[in-house]
C-alpha cells in the first residue's frame, strides 16, 4: 500500500509517499523558517499563508520524487491519503485537511486524520524497524514535550506533558533574548559545547502533585534573571555566532541552560521506567537532534540494558512521511475518516 502524507501542522509544509508504513519513495519539505526568523518566532497567519502557497508544488514535488522508483508511476498508484489534523495552529491545519479532502474526493481514495505526536512516535519505526514494544516514547520539540508508554502502535497511555513551555520552545526563547537567531535550539546546541554546563546553577522543577510532568517557565526565568544580574548584553540581532566570537559568559549560560534541560527529560524518562515493563526507549520531534541529549540518553539508558532510539535529523523535525506511516496503520485495516474530518489544535493522542 502507497499512501500520500500531508503534513502543515506549522510553519512547515510537507508532503511524502511511503510505501507500506515503512519504505520512503518521496518526502519533500518546504520550510518556512527564514519568513519567521525575523520575528523571533513563527507568526500563524503568516504560516497559513504560506501553506496555501507552497502545498500544491510540495505534493507535486513528492509525487515527481517516488516516480523516480521503479514501482511507482503516479496518481493512479496511490491508495490512500494521511494528513495531520491537530494538534497545532488551526489556520495552518486547515490548509493541509482541506487539500486532502479534494484529492480524496477527486481520486476516489479513502482519508485518515493523524494526530502529529502520533506521526512523530512512528518517525522511530521508519530509521529502525527492529524496536521493541512496550517503550517509553518522549516527543520533544519546539511545540510539545510529551512522554507516552506505548505497549504497541496504536495504543498509548500519557504519562507526562509540558505545563507551560515546551523544551524547544525555551531554548528558542532564550536564543531569541541573547540575540543569538531563530531557530534557538541548533544554535545553543552548537555553542553550548564550549561553554561549561555547570558553570550557572539551575534546579529540576518540582511538581507539586507528584507528577512526571514537565516545566520549562521556571528555567526559563531564571536564566532571564541571570542575563540582568549579570549585564550580559543582547549579541547582534538574528545573526548566528560561533564559539569564537561569543562571550564566555553567554556560553556558559547556554551550556548550563541546555544541560539542565537535557536533566529534566531523562528524569522523567527514568522515573518513568519504574513499575513498567519497557523493551526500548524512543525520543523523537526536533529536539531529538540535540547533540547533549542524544549522547547523555544513550550513555545513561544503554548502559541499564534499555535499547535507545532516535530518528535520523530529517525525520525528527516536522515531515510528512511520519504521518504517512502512521496514517498507513488505519488505513491498512481499512479505516478511513468520513467528509466531517475537522482540526484540532489541541488534538489528545489516545489509544
Amino acid at each position: 500500500m502507497k499512501v500520500l502524507g500531508l503534513e502543515t501542522s506549522c510553519d512547515e509544509t510537507a508532503a511524502a509517499v511511503v510505501q507500506d508504513g515503512r519504505g520512503i519513495l518521496s518526502s519533500v519539505v518546504a520550510s518556512q523558517v527564514a519568513i519567521h526568523a525575523d520575528y523571533g518566532g513563527v507568526v500563524p497567519e503568516l504560516a497559513s499563508r504560506e501553506h496555501v502557497s507552497n502545498i500544491d508544488f510540495v505534493v507535486r514535488k513528492s509525487l515527481w520524487e517516488a516516480a523516480q522508483s521503479e514501482n511507482f508511476s503516479g496518481w493512479k498508484d496511490i491508495h490512500g491519503i494521511a494528513v495531520t489534523c491537530g494538534p497545532g495552529l488551526v489556520g495552518a491545519l486547515l490548509v493541509g485537511v482541506s487539500y486532502a479532502k479534494a484529492l480524496s474526493y477527486s481520486l476516489g481514495i479513502p482519508l485518515v486524520g493523524v494526530n502529529h505526536l502520533e506521526g512523530h512516535i512512528c518517525s522511530i519505526l521508519l530509521d529502525h524497524p527492529e524496536a521493541e514494544f512496550p517503550a517509553l516514547s518522549l516527543v520533544v520539540s519546539g511545540g510539545h514535550t510529551s512522554l507516552f508508554y506505548v505497549t504497541q502502535l496504536g495504543s498509548y497511555q500519557s504519562l507526562a506533558r509540558t505545563r507551560d513551555d515546551a523544551a524547544g520552545e525555551a531554548l528558542d526563547k532564550l536564543a531569541k533574548f541573547l540575540g543569538l537567531g531563530y531557530p534557538g535550539g541548533p544554535i545553543i546546541d552548537r555553542l553550548a559545547p564550549s561553554g561549561s554546563p555547570t558553570a550557572v546553577p539551575f534546579s529540576l522543577p518540582k511538581i507539586s502533585d507528584g507528577s512526571l510532568d514537565f516545566s520549562f517557565s521556571g528555567i526559563k526565568s531564571a536564566a532571564l534573571r541571570h542575563v540582568r544580574l549579570h549585564e550580559i548584553a543582547p549579541l547582534d540581532s538574528f545573526t548566528p555566532q560561533e564559539p569564537e566570537a561569543t562571550p564566555s559568559s553567554v556560553l556558559d549560560l547556554l551550556a548550563s541552560y541546555q544541560h539542565s534541560i537535557v536533566d529534566q527529560l531523562l528524569d522523567r524518562i527514568a522515573r518513568a521506567l519504574k513499575g513498567r515493563a519497557v523493551r526500548s526507549i524512543q525520543i523523537s520531534g526536533g529536539v531529538s537532534c540535540n547533540h547533549e541529549l542524544r549522547q547523555r540518553a544513550r550513555d545513561r539508558f544503554e548502559s541499564e540494558g534499555f535499547a535507545v532510539y532516535f530518528p535520523r535529523p530529517n525525520l525528527s523535525t516536522d515531515n510528512a512521511a511520519m504521518i504517512a506511516a502512521a496514517g498507513s496503520l488505519r488505513l491498512e485495516a481499512g479505516d478511513s475518516d468520513p467528509w466531517a474530518l475537522s482540526v484540532d489544535p489541541n488534538l489528545p493522542l489516545v489509544s
